[in-house]
């Protein structure tokens, strides 16, 4: 009987035969054949380089159940195992690119067997394919995209560029996702958890740092504030910290020789004198102090007036 083939499901298609992804169509590292076979599933090992490390209990109890019924719709992709590698292993023959989850509720269902495409793929390959078909699962969280978007710029060396052109997105997608990596681990644990939506976390990232995002994400939860809600309270919360910091400022008392600066100064120049001091802590724990002195005047006529005091004193004579 002529062997069974068929197209590839929507995420393995993006890999293997869409031409965007720049992934040639016949090489020694890949080679495509769209014939399916049937493996004995004692012969497979999940990738332990595989992105997705967690899988719902009951979602694939599901699907056992229903593969029990129907059996395996979709076929998962297997790489050969290199001799070498099976003589340090298991000695099995084929690990898994994608379809883990398929794999792992046919194992519940007591299936023996499982539908298969074999592919040809060095390691750098296989942890692209990996990678790339699982961003575009579905049911993937932001956190899970984000990290095996990093994966795919750290390991195997693409760009943002070559990597929107990979997995079909903009760059601007890339960058954002890549983002939420830069929040703080509580932040990203409750993404994760779908305690808020990625909207949420893209408008906590204008915050300058941990202690207001975390501050904003026990709000959030505790009102269900909507992401326009959060929007603005994140503006809110950047528009008051300035003035926070100018009442205190202006609060202080200045040091006694600020005011003996005045008073020597007024009589030289003729006019009111003010300063403006301002006092912040360094990232390294310093106390920074600056400011400004401001001279008043209403006029030119009025500044001349004090160039001329500043030239007198400038000659040697005392300003009256």
């Amino acid at each position: 009987m002529k062997p069974k083939t068929t197209g590839l499901g929507k995420g393995l298609g993006a890999i293997f035969e869409i031409e965007e992804l720049n992934i040639p169509k016949q090489t020694a590292s890949s080679r495509r054949d769209n014939t399916v076979s049937e493996l004995e599933i004692a012969q497979i090992v999940p990738n332990p380089d595989q992105p997705r490390t967690q899988f719902d209990e009951e979602t694939l109890n599901e699907l056992a159940q229903s593969i029990a019924r129907l059996g395996v719709i979709q076929p998962i992709t297997v790489k050969r195992i290199a001799a070498d590698a099976k003589a340090a292993g298991s000695g099995a023959e084929y690990m898994i690119i994608s379809g883990e989850r398929r794999f792992r509720a046919s194992q519940i269902a007591g299936l023996d067997t499982i539908p298969a495409y074999v592919r040809e793929a060095d390691d750098q390959t296989l942890l692209e394919m990996a990678l790339v078909e699982n961003i575009q699962r579905e049911d993937l969280g932001a956190i899970e995209v984000a990290l095996s978007l990093q994966r795919l710029i750290d390991e195997c060396h693409l760009t943002q560029e070559t990597l929107a052109e990979r997995v079909g997105k903009k760059r601007s997608t890339i960058a954002n996702y890549i983002r939420l990596l830069k929040l703080p681990a509580q932040v990203q644990s409750a993404l994760n958890s779908d305690m808020i939506t990625m909207g949420h976390a893209r408008a906590l990232l204008a915050l300058p740092d941990e202690k207001r995002q975390s501050a904003m994400l026990a709000r959030i939860v505790k009102g269900r504030l909507s992401v326009r809600q959060t929007e603005q309270a994140v503006q809110t919360m950047l528009a008051a910290a300035p003035a926070r910091r100018k009442k205190a400022d202006e609060g202080r008392e200045y040091p006694e020789y600020y005011s003996r600066l005045v008073e020597r100064l007024e009589p030289l120049v003729g006019s009111r004198i003010s300063i403006k001091r301002k006092v912040t802590e360094a990232k390294n724990g310093d106390t920074v102090v600056s400011g400004r002195i401001s001279i008043e005047f209403s006029s030119d006529e009025q500044i001349q007036e004090i160039l001329a005091r500043l030239e007198k004193t400038g000659s040697g004579k005392t300003a009256k």
